[in-house]
């Protein structure tokens, strides 16, 4: 179990306790659930002790805050990959992991479920790789967010555009499930 975390933003405080992140905003402003702004941006702040302490006054269970699991978001639309990811990495038992189709609802996703890694596939339907990668590392709300991008089609020049736009690390498909795991643990440094 890595550090505990200190602070939470709105979507983390809504996924902890499991209801919607307007709930928490909505309580947030009326002052039930104490915490504070960044200043000079509109982005809310929930120190832990709050964050507890509300969850007490709703009898929201805390056992949420114990999983610890590491949260990843697979986006890719094939099936098969996805279905491998999503298998092995459940497996392996320390990651939430939910998955994706589209750079649209990828971006959605990542609102909602604040993912600490994204596996992005880089030609998606709808956009590449880099203009989603691009997208959440320009919104500070997700500036930790860790980005390792697959491809099967990709050239060095390519590759070194996506880690500029922000990417952790990339994986060429096909690639050795095992070896993506590893990669996995190593960006999220877990040991």
């Amino acid at each position: 179990m890595g550090k505990v975390k200190e602070l939470y933003t709105t979507g983390e405080a809504a996924e902890v306790c499991s209801v919607s992140q307007q709930t928490i905003i909505r309580c947030f402003d009326s002052g039930r659930l104490e915490g504070f702004r960044i200043p000079g941006s509109r982005f809310r702040r929930i120190p832990r002790e709050s964050l507890i302490k509300f969850m007490k006054d709703n009898d929201i269970p805390l056992d949420r805050f114990s999983s610890g699991k590491k949260k990843v978001l697979i986006v890719d639309d094939d099936p098969e990959i996805v279905e491998l990811m999503v298998d092995v990495l459940t497996r392996d038992g320390r990651f939430d992991v939910k998955t994706a189709s589209s750079g649209y609802d990828a971006g959605l996703i990542t609102q909602q479920f604040c993912p600490d890694l994204i596996i992005l596939d880089y030609m998606l339907p709808d956009v590449n790789g880099n203009v989603v990668c691009q997208t959440i590392k320009s919104n500070t709300e997700f500036s930790d967010t860790k980005i390792i991008i697959v491809s099967g089609v990709v050239n060095q020049s390519e590759i070194s555009v996506l880690l500029k736009a922000g990417a952790e690390d990339f994986m060429k498909k096909p690639f050795n499930i095992t070896e993506l795991v590893d990669k996995i643990a190593g960006v999220l440094q877990l040991q």
